[in-house]
């Protein structure tokens, strides 16, 4: 047979329309469960506090036995005193009996009678969005151009946060960045500070970089959408023992290396690529780079092109073998740094030269362009991650 005599002693729900009408039932609700619930309050800060008094009672205790035991001081007060403290371990048992059998007789309530077992939560699986390495490359990045487009100032929002729970509030409140697009922003950020020498603020952003990617893994470990992961991982991490800690810096520390090296990469890249266009701008009618021709010349034919002087010119050729001569002219008018018969060539060019046979004019030369200067900040370009 059932026994139904622990259901008895249930309290009147805060909800029970038990109240005359003339008088504020909700507010009586309310002032009802707010009393009920500082009596549980206050109930836990006593428990609390007798649990205190009893670990600091016992360690005193077998501090002050330690010492009678190594005759350290006055024995008889040492002796009286384990009696006194004894007697009040005696009475704080009795007072925490009591304390559990008043607590044990108390009526069920709404805020006792039933607490979660576990929570849980549910994602569906039918809306997380199409795997990456289900896309081509290009699709891929066409996705990111967009992504970034779209939302690159609460990118770059979360990029700046310093504070972890700043970080997990702002991911579940823009529950669209929790992906593998914001990732990739943050790396290519980081690249492009690296190349600007803004080496802290690369640093800081590869940190939000690296909890991103710490998200993204457990995810796909769980096999979730990361979005239900944010909460886990920030607790996680704030909560860390110090090897998971560890395992975590040095992984940012990993992470800002290849950033440095990748952007070092990319500098010397558009170093090559800017002094091939400076040098493709300076080649001469033949093909000719002017400056490697005027470097592999004679010192005293080099010393005529810089002074400008063209009689001094003819007097060095004249000195040379004709065969080296004649070379060394030919390479000149290939790289743009001799032009023979230049007034006729200028006039032609201007469309005032008129046809037939021209008479020869003295062979003149032009300065060669500087190549020394490079650009000292390069422009940086988005790169997508692999």
């Amino acid at each position: 047979m059932v026994d139904y005599s622990r259901w008895k002693d249930i309290e009147i729900s805060d909800d029970e329309d038990d109240t005359h009408p003339n008088i504020d039932t909700p507010s009586l609700f309310r002032w009802r469960h707010q009393a009920r619930v500082e009596r549980m309050e206050e109930q836990e800060k006593r428990k609390s506090s007798l649990e205190n008094t009893k670990k600091s009672l016992s360690q005193k205790l077998q501090e002050t036995k330690g010492k009678l035991q190594r005759n350290d001081g006055n024995l008889n007060e040492l002796k009286k005193a384990i009696e006194d403290m004894e007697r009040e371990q005696e009475r704080l048992r009795q007072e925490e009996e009591d304390l559990r059998k008043k607590e044990k007789m108390q009526p069920w309530n709404v805020d006792t009678i039933s607490k979660p077992g576990f929570a849980k939560t549910v994602i569906n699986k039918s809306a997380i969005n199409k795997k990456s390495n289900e896309l081509s490359d290009e699709q891929k990045e066409l996705n990111l151009r967009d992504f970034i487009k779209k939302y690159e100032k609460q990118l770059k929002q979360y990029g700046m946060m310093q504070k972890y729970d700043d970080s997990k509030k702002y991911l579940q409140d823009n529950h669209v960045l929790v992906c593998e697009d914001t990732a990739n922003y943050l790396v290519i950020w980081c690249i492009e500070l690296e190349m600007q020498e803004k080496h802290e603020l690369m640093a800081h952003v590869a940190h939000q970089c690296i909890c991103m990617q710490y998200i993204l893994d457990i995810s796909k470990q769980l096999d979730v959408d990361p979005r239900a992961c944010v909460a886990s991982f920030f607790q996680r991490i704030q909560e860390a023992e110090a090897e998971y800690k560890k395992q975590f810096l040095n992984e940012i520390e990993a992470f800002k290396e290849r950033i440095r090296k990748r952007a070092q990469e990319k500098l010397e890249k558009l170093l090559k690529e800017q002094e091939e266009e400076e040098r493709q701008a300076r080649l001469g009618p033949g093909g000719l780079d002017p400056v490697e021709v005027f470097e592999s010349l004679p010192e005293e034919l080099q010393k005529c092109f810089e002074v400008r002087d063209i009689g001094m010119l003819q007097e060095a050729m004249a000195k040379l073998p004709p065969e080296e001569a004649r070379r060394h002219l030919q390479r000149c008018v290939d790289s743009g740094l001799w032009v023979p018969d230049a007034k006729t060539a200028a006039a032609a060019t201007s469309g005032s030269g008129s046809g037939g046979a021209t008479t020869e004019e003295e062979p003149i030369y032009v300065e060669a362009k500087g190549t020394s200067e490079t650009t000292e900040d390069a422009a940086t370009e988005e790169e997508v991650k692999k």
